[in-house]
């Protein structure tokens, strides 16, 4: 899984002022961040909106996707939910032969203890064709993957090669980075802890501010990998307090008020999100105004 070394993108679902999916915009994105150089792209993850799209606009948006990339840089899908069985469904739904991964969001709401963690994880592992990216992210589930867990999914399944921490522990992503086999990934779910995280011997980042900014953060994490942090942190610097307001009011309701404002499409999100308030929404308008990347 090495084309999954570095920058991918959780990549914004843009609506029409309608509320529709807005395909003109999305294509115009797509080769805005491949040629920005980012390593790959992740559909229908929580920046996507996943949880507020229907199975025919999934299946509609993954096709997409995969026919306006091309081949030119891996695809990830995002399945997963709060329901093993339906989440094992979900997987029928696509033609997986066009994705490289697929990254599954740790089940939220009903908070599975260890025992119901590996055994959701483990089906998804058997019933996926593809290798599987685990997704922590306890602000939004409700509840933390343990380490214990994720180093007992990576042993016990050769196709779940790597998770996404988003817990903001890196005492906890420093411990699963020491005690993995030394082919799983670790990647950085939080764009400004994604620095520390690979300095400490993580992969690289699935990212929300490159969805505005794919070169400069890409590069960022390029140079982290290649150990030149001195240069490194200009760059995450540089972004560091922008990428705080993109989350001040919800995401992604931040990033599509960032990317509305550099003419991709509609800052529209679908509720229960709402747009970023006036205060957030002027400081994020005016970053992208002054920054130059």
């Amino acid at each position: 899984m090495k084309a999954l070394r570095g920058t991918g993108i959780a990549i914004v679902t843009p609506f029409t002022e309608a509320g529709q999916i807005d395909f003109t915009t999305l294509e115009r994105l797509i080769n805005f961040w491949i040629a920005g150089g980012v390593e790959y792209l992740v559909v229908m993850g929580t920046t996507g909106e996943s949880v507020t799209l229907e199975k025919d606009e999934k299946v509609a948006l993954f096709d997409f996707c995969a026919e306006k990339i091309a081949g030119r840089v891996p695809l990830v899908i995002g399945i997963g939910g709060n329901y093993t069985e339906a989440v094992l469904k979900n997987f029928d739904l696509f033609d997986l032969s066009k994705a490289t991964a697929v990254l599954s969001v740790s089940p939220y709401y009903n908070k599975p203890n260890a025992a119901g963690l590996i055994q959701h994880f483990g089906a998804v592992a058997e019933k996926s064709p593809l290798p599987v990216i685990l997704y922590n992210v306890p602000s939004r589930t409700g509840s933390n993957m343990p380490v214990e867990v994720t180093l007992k999914l990576a042993s016990q399944y050769s196709n779940i090669v790597a998770v996404k921490e988003a817990s903001g522990n890196m005492e906890q992503i420093s411990q699963i980075i020491k005690d993995k086999k030394p082919d799983f990934m670790v990647i950085s779910g939080d764009d400004n802890l994604t620095l520390p995280i690979i300095a400490s011997g993580g992969d690289g980042v699935i990212s929300v501010v490159a969805n505005a900014y794919p070169q400069t953060f890409s590069s960022m994490v390029r140079l982290c990998l290649d150990g030149d942090f001195a240069s490194a942190r200009q760059l995450h610097y540089a972004l560091f307090d922008f990428t705080k307001l993109l989350f001040t009011d919800g995401s992604p309701g931040g990033i599509k008020t960032a990317l509305n404002e550099m003419g991709y499409g509609s800052d529209i999100v679908r509720g229960p999100l709402a747009k970023p308030g006036d205060s957030t929404a002027n400081a994020i308008r005016n970053f992208v105004r002054n920054f130059r990347p």
